[in-house]
């Protein structure tokens, strides 16, 4: 396995997510070290020790210090002020590169790690989709992570967590400005082209999860060259659809976040409302598809989604399921 990044000083965090919680208002030194039970020295220490790290940290007499920006990483020190979660990201794998972060977080769920620990790199060097085709994964340029979940759920239902994560990938491009939407089983487009897919693999008993797996690849500041040119046809990235980079710490915080409220809602409200909302993002539905299954294609109008996420497809000779497969959109 990867090692891991050093593990950054724990008031520093403090000091950062405080300055951050603030947004663009300054905070007083005495402020933070009264909430902190830190001396006013420390306090400067630390803020020394941050800006030294890259962040962008105004200071003014009376007033105090205001975080005016943050450098484009992806460790703990970035991403823990900005989660607001009970369990996703709350413990934080961060890695420089790996192979792919859905193996270290599989070799992580078998070794204990607990619901909702994360995996995230800057680059992947084996980074796949389904189906095990490879995942262009340019360092420093784009959110690749990987969830560890320990769900309540009978193995039958554990491809809904893909339309979960769909869900919660779609919602944070959308946040940042991309008209995103899914297509089925687990890309998510925008202007027509993929800008995001989701990969999950799980270990179980016939009647048992053991761990599922969520990974997710999304497309931030990826330019055109830094795709395989046979995919710049094909791909887009926030950077592409905008005309403007996006800040990726805050980016995969906001995919983070809008995954623990989707599977909180799964958890309460069962499949039902996952299938609701999905339907509102889909780019599939009523479309002309052809599906590739199992080494045939099956054409026709996808129709629906069933109560276990499976496409239903109206083809001439009658309505047919299916579980699994690679969608391709008729114009």
């Amino acid at each position: 396995m990867a090692v891991p990044e050093p593990a950054q000083n724990g008031s520093e965090e403090l000091v950062l997510a405080f300055l951050a919680e603030a947004g663009d208002e300054f905070v007083s030194g005495e402020a933070i070290s009264d909430k902190l039970g830190l001396t006013r020295a420390a306090v400067w220490k630390h803020v020394e020790a941050l800006r030294a790290a890259g962040y962008r940290i105004d200071a003014m007499p009376a007033r105090g210090y205001r975080l005016s920006g943050i450098p484009d990483r992806l460790t703990a020190l970035e991403l823990r002020p900005l989660l607001n979660t009970h369990d996703v990201g709350q413990t934080l794998h961060c890695f420089e590169e790996v192979g792919s972060t859905n193996d270290v977080a599989k070799e992580l769920a078998e070794e204990g790690a607990a619901h909702g620990e994360v995996v995230v790199a800057e680059a992947q060097s084996s980074g796949r989709g389904r189906r095990g085709r490879p995942w262009a994964s340019p360092p420093r340029r784009n959110v690749y992570l990987s969830v560890i979940l320990r769900p309540d759920l009978p193995p039958a239902r554990a491809p809904e967590l893909t339309l979960v994560a769909s869900l919660a990938v779609c919602d944070a491009l959308r946040h940042a400005g991309v008209d995103a939407g899914i297509k089925w089983p687990n890309d998510v487009l925008a202007s027509g082209k993929k800008i995001a897919g989701i990969l999950t693999e799980l270990s179980a008993e016939p009647d048992k999860v053991h761990w599922v797996v969520v990974g997710a690849g999304v497309n931030v500041n990826a330019r055109l060259e830094d795709f395989p040119e046979e995919l710049r046809g094909e791909a887009t990235s926030v950077l592409l659809e905008r005309g403007q980079p996006a800040p990726r710490a805050l980016f995969a915080a906001a995919c983070l976040t809008a995954l623990e409220a989707w599977l909180d809602r799964h958890a309460e409200e069962g499949f039902g409302a996952i299938r609701d909302a999905w339907r509102a993002r889909n780019v599939t539905l009523g479309r002309a598809v052809t599906v590739r299954v199992e080494g045939r294609d099956v054409q026709g109008v996808a129709e629906d989604l069933d109560e276990r996420g499976a496409l239903l497809v109206r083809t001439p000779t009658g309505l047919e399921r299916v579980d699994s497969g690679d969608v391709k959109l008729l114009r």
